[in-house]
């Protein structure tokens, strides 16, 4: 494990010497303490990626070029995939086969924006029409520039492929700062660009506090673009900073989302789905579908399914054979859990199932499985992101009432919807108010496929051609190509 920034292509210790306590979210025992990036450091990290921009090779290089060292991180991700990935349960706790998969989809994002970066030397430039004859027009993608990306804990090294490879495939240069509770995964994919010999000062790598490092890094004047994916408050605290330099920002946040299940639905697959859109890696999902709507003739049978399918969930250690639910990340975060579902009780809610910790873990940040009913829609747990193993279920009668119910919130990131009826399906798609939207299923996700929110969920897309968009700048060229002058002032 890495105890050095990973700047300019070196590793450094960081200038005022400070180190940050990385936890073991199972046994609540502190295992490795990695660098405190500070100002300074950032300072250092900006100026490296803004040098590696304006005079290094790397924007410079062809798109396949630049794909070449993709496809050798993303093998290097592989030949590592074991490690990495109990390295991720360590820190985030989440079960070992959903690590496995999370590193798989790392490497596969890099693989992927290297086949992009291959197009764009296929289609550099687009002719545009501009009705003129005397005038040819153009428009060109470059690379935007210097990016500073922020990154969430839940999905350690996979947020941080999400916007690295894309960044690296359009020709950027970036200082990413991971979340401070799980640096560890990104502080080896500083190692992994070091074997494959990036160029230095392309990836720079700051492990720090959001005040101490994340802060510094969105003011930056030397940064040209901000990439953030965390909570609306501090979602709004970065577009805030690159309000004052104009910086190009784009913002993934939080979500409340709806799964509206309809009663023709199978009620086998109802329940999984739900269970898998709300208990996969904890709940601490942006998109996790925390309320769900539940058409009144299969109310009571879907709830009573959910509790009973709820209660059998193996929970403990991620690297224990079984383990379908770990432990939530750190302790903050298991507070503000457990606070949420005593304000549902107070405020008159049902604890259907779980609510507490579960029985002979007495250490680790263990909640149980949480089925919510009974709720107010104005209450804080229907309203709030809770981002943990906490579902809310409430009946609806009128396709129209799921629809206004599942809309009538802040949060616009993502929503699904079930029913055997598929006519039905497409409508209520269409009408809901939300960047993702999935029917019959829950939370599957693809680098092919554009991601983001409306309303408070953020702006603009990660993943797919629009991901790599958001590191382009389009630039305009005209050319005035005729032989005669153009005599406006000058008259022949």
């Amino acid at each position: 494990m890495q105890d050095r920034l990973f700047i300019d292509g070196k590793w450094e210790k960081p200038r005022r010497g400070g180190t940050l306590d990385v936890i073991d979210p199972a046994t609540e025992e502190i295992i490795h303490r990695a660098p405190a990036a500070t100002y300074e450091d950032v300072d250092r990290a900006a100026k490296a990626a803004r040098i590696a921009f304006d005079s290094g090779p790397w924007p410079k290089l062809s798109g396949s070029e630049r794909a070449a060292y993709l496809r050798a991180i993303a093998a290097k991700i592989e030949e590592k995939r074991h490690s990495l990935a109990r390295l991720e349960v360590a820190d985030n706790g989440k079960p070992l086969p959903e690590a496995l998969w999370d590193i798989d989809d790392a490497a596969g994002c890099f693989r992927y924006y290297a086949g992009l970066a291959e197009e764009l030397d296929t289609s550099p430039e687009e002719a545009i029409a501009v009705g003129d004859s005397r005038f040819t027009s153009r428009a060109v993608r470059e690379p935007l520039g210097v990016v500073g990306a922020i990154t969430p804990w839940n999905y350690p090294l996979l947020m941080v492929s999400w916007k690295v490879a894309p960044a690296l495939a359009a020709g950027c240069t970036i200082v990413l700062k991971p979340s401070e509770l799980t640096p560890l995964t990104a502080l080896e994919l500083g190692v992994i660009a070091e074997e494959v010999g990036l160029p230095a000062g392309v990836l720079n790598i700051l492990t720090g506090t959001g005040q101490d490092a994340g802060q510094p890094l969105t003011e930056h004047p030397l940064v040209d673009k901000l990439a953030f994916t965390g909570s609306v408050v501090t979602g709004r605290k970065v577009m805030m900073a690159g309000a004052q330099d104009i910086k190009n920002v784009s913002l993934e946040l939080g979500g409340k989302s709806p799964f509206v299940v309809f009663a023709d639905s199978d009620i086998d697959k109802a329940v999984e789905w739900i269970m898998f859109g709300i208990f996969w890696n904890q709940g601490q999902v942006c998109s996790a579908t925390s309320r769900v709507l539940v058409e009144e003739p299969i109310y009571e049978t879907v709830v009573k399914r959910l509790c009973e399918e709820a209660a059998k969930i193996t929970i403990g250690n991620g690297l224990e054979d079984g383990t379908l639910l770990g432990p939530i990340v750190s302790k903050g975060q298991y507070d503000k859990i457990m606070g949420a579902i005593d304000r549902a009780r107070q405020d008159g809610a049902t604890v259907a199932a779980g609510g507490g910790r579960p029985a002979g873990l007495n250490s680790g940040y263990f909640i149980e499985p949480t089925v919510l009913t009974d709720m107010r829609e104005d209450s804080y747990v229907w309203r709030e992101e809770i981002f943990g193993p906490v579902v809310c279920v409430k009946p609806f009668g009128e396709e129209a009432d799921a629809i206004r119910m599942a809309n009538d919130s802040r949060f616009g990131l993502a929503a699904a919807v079930m029913s055997a009826d598929r006519d039905r399906c497409e409508r209520v798609a269409r009408a809901f108010r939300a960047g993702i939207v999935w029917i019959n299923c829950s939370q599957p996700t693809f680098a092919e496929a554009p991601w983001g929110g409306y309303k408070q969920s953020g702006i603009g897309r990660e993943l797919g051609r629009w991901g790599l968009s958001n590191y382009l700048e389009t630039k305009q060229i005209t050319s005035f190509d005729a032989d005669e002058p153009w005599g406006w002032y000058i008259k022949g």
